[in-house]
């Protein structure tokens, strides 16, 4: 399971021009799922997702999590972060999950992450076609693979 983290200012989703979800100061988090996934994963990045200190103390320091900050969340899948890009100039997902596996998982990390970080979790729609909105906040990006534990 691979996740994008931006610590935004704002961000939305819409689908079909029409607003789905929105958030003030927080994070974003972009999820891909794949096969070998399981509770451990999930368990493993919502942990983390919730414990990350991405956000500024008093001094500037970025040593708070969004639990401190009071931060929101929006969760929205994204089976592109699964691209391999090894042969050739198309994107392959083939290790992308497919939306009988992965649509549960999603949402089991959905529940996991607002229990872990005790804040409500907005969410895209899994499988639709979003137009996703932020304003990337710093700028802070962190990519977090539960199968490559940096």
């Amino acid at each position: 399971m691979r996740l994008l983290i931006q610590r935004v200012r704002r961000a939305s989703v819409t689908i079909d021009g029409t607003l789905h979800s929105s958030i003030g100061a927080g994070l974003l988090l972009l999820v891909g799922i794949e096969e070998a996934d399981t509770q451990e994963d999930i368990d493993y990045l919502a942990g983390k997702a919730s414990r990350l200190r991405v956000f500024d103390d008093e001094a500037g320091v970025m040593n708070l999590d969004v639990r401190q900050t009071a931060g929101e969340l929006l969760v929205v899948s994204q089976f592109t972060l699964h691209a391999s890009t090894r042969k050739g100039n198309r994107p392959s997902y083939f290790r992308a999950a497919g939306e009988a596996f992965a649509r549960p998982m999603y949402e089991r990390f959905v529940a996991a992450l607002a229990a872990a970080s005790g804040r409500p979790v907005r969410t895209g729609e899994f499988g639709a076609d979003m137009a996703v909105e932020l304003v990337n906040d710093g700028p802070v990006t962190i990519w977090i693979d539960s199968k490559n534990k940096e």
